[in-house]
């Protein structure tokens, strides 16, 4: 059962680990304006668009600054100590 439950951790951290770092390479392409056909481009809106798009609503734009991709990010992180930790703690690990 332990060999079980660090397979999932470690495959819950790299789930986070990999949707982290698209939100972050989708906030920098932000800042260039890339062309919205470009199937990077696609499949990073598609990948990061339901976590991003509810707080987008949520929290306003400061100073014209969408603030929505830091709280994703915070989120992530919280989400991966917690979650790899309860899973690791399910397991007796």
């Amino acid at each position: 059962m332990n060999s079980i439950s660090i397979e999932m951790a470690r495959l819950t951290d790299l789930v986070l680990t990999l949707l982290f770092w698209a939100i972050l390479i989708r906030a920098i392409l932000s800042w260039v304006q890339p062309d919205p056909r470009n199937p990077i481009v696609h499949f990073l809106d598609r990948v990061t668009g339901p976590i991003l798009y509810p707080l987008q609503r949520i929290i306003p734009p400061l100073g014209g600054m969408d603030l929505s991709p830091l709280v994703a990010l915070l989120l992530i992180e919280l989400l991966k100590g917690l979650l790899v930790n309860a899973i690791l703690n399910l397991g007796g690990v």
